[in-house]
């Protein structure tokens, strides 16, 4: 499989054509029919019809102006502060994260919308460039995520409370990154000045006319995640609900029309067609690998570890994050979770507590080099003399206070558990 990740192999292809190889080498053509009943077991579950709905949820508020209205809105509250703008965005990050779950999405429209706005204010570039790829990359974290959902597919844990799980650690990361830039902006307020009185200096009607530009946001977040906390809909059903209202809001804005859902029913495909395809040839990998008895080797030799329980949790930590500096994050929660979880749950840790800590981890991968999804999503639309160099390094505070982040949950673990105990 490394060979194979070196040779520039995608990782859909390695998995699959690894699992057929194995399975006919190892059980011969007869156990051929096994990848096609374990790829079709974990594609049948329901709850996976949530990821296109999410996605499409996503891409059609994308593509509605939603966020640009939610921006100009933000700027009525954050405009006078140093800093004022970067905090701006990553308040607008947190409410899209809450609206879309998608990453890539996120930081090319605020990569569109902020990244000129904080240039032309003066902002200092490494700031600007690291609070929009950290903002950015919240949906790992903020329900309703993809990277949730799919985690809690994989280790059999209730996507619901995982949701409930995700909310104090994803506003926790929202608030180092908010402290960091007031801090720092308040030791040296050149890095990011306020912006120009004349801009500040609009009339109460145009207030009001920004402000509601927060009502449309707002209403998707209730919508979808109270009908999920309220009981009223299962993740699958809210996902649905999401993007009725996703398409009520872009007809309510006089956005909808028949290019702007053909652009974002395309970009759904294409980005469910990814994930669809790595989950297949990772499911069917790591079934051949139970059979083979490759699962049950690791984990004995993890759980054999001559370390505590705690020291486990750190090794697995240390080894989601290498994988995450080179493999996507989909692919390492179905190659490593059914490993890890069983482990988890034998040494007496909560498994939804393992996949916050999970989630948090890949929030890093977005930003670690060589292979940081972030720096290529902002570097599409970065004015052409920001290079990726500039990018990864303004990235390093970021994934410092993301580290941060991960500390503070392993040693508070209420602080993922808390929610979910309050619903039961």
């Amino acid at each position: 499989m490394i060979l194979m990740m070196l040779a520039g192999v995608p990782l859909a292809w390695i998995t699959m054509s690894l699992a057929i190889g194995c399975t006919f080498l190892w059980l011969g053509p007869a156990g051929l029919p096994l990848v096609a009943s374990r790829v079709y077991g974990f594609v049948n579950e329901y709850v996976f019809v949530a990821v296109p709905l999410f996605v499409l949820m996503a891409c059609i508020l994308e593509r509605s102006g939603v966020a640009r209205d939610l921006y100009d809105a933000m700027r009525v509250f954050a405009g006078r502060l140093p800093g004022g703008v970067a905090v701006q965005t990553t308040l607008v990050a947190v409410v899209m994260a809450a609206m879309t779950g998608i990453i890539g999405g996120e930081i090319v429209l605020l990569g569109l919308i902020a990244l000129p706005q904080m240039l032309r204010l003066g902002y200092d570039r490494k700031l600007a460039i690291g609070i929009i790829c950290a903002g950015g990359s919240l949906g790992t974290m903020i329900p309703p995520s993809v990277v949730l959902i799919v985690y809690g597919l994989t280790a059999s844990v209730s996507i619901g409370d995982l949701f409930l799980a995700g909310v104090v650690p994803g506003l926790l990361l929202g608030g180092l990154y908010i402290g960091y830039v007031l801090i720092r902006c308040w030791l040296n307020p050149e890095l990011g000045p306020p912006a120009p009185p004349e801009e500040l200096a609009m009339p109460a009607a145009e207030k009001i006319r920004l402000l509601k530009g927060l009502i449309l946001p707002i209403m998707i977040i209730i919508w979808v995640l109270g009908s999920i906390y309220g009981g009223i809909a299962s993740v699958t059903e809210s996902a649905g609900v999401g993007v009725v209202g996703a398409i009520a809001s872009a007809a309510l804005r006089g956005e909808l029309n028949w290019t702007m859902m053909r652009e974002a029913l395309v970009r759904t495909m294409a980005t469910v067609g990814i994930l669809l395809w790595l989950t297949l040839g990772a499911n069917a990998f790591i079934g051949i690998y139970n059979i083979m008895g490759g699962t049950g080797y690791l984990r004995g030799m993890i759980s054999g570890l001559p370390l505590p329980p705690i020291g486990i949790v750190l090794v697995m930590m240390l080894i989601l994050f290498v994988l995450g500096m080179i493999i996507d994050w989909i692919g390492i929660c179905l190659l490593t979770m059914p490993i890890f979880v069983p482990v988890i749950v034998s040494l007496g840790y909560d498994p939804i507590w393992f996949g916050i800590l999970f989630c948090m981890n890949m929030q890093c991968s977005y930003l670690t080099p060589p292979f940081g999804p972030a720096a290529f999503y902002l570097k599409s639309v970065a004015p052409p003399d920001i290079g990726l160099q500039t990018i990864f390094s303004s990235m390093i505070p970021f994934i410092l206070l993301q580290l941060i982040g991960l500390t503070l949950l392993l040693s508070f673990p209420q602080l993922a558990l808390w929610l979910p105990g309050l619903a039961s």
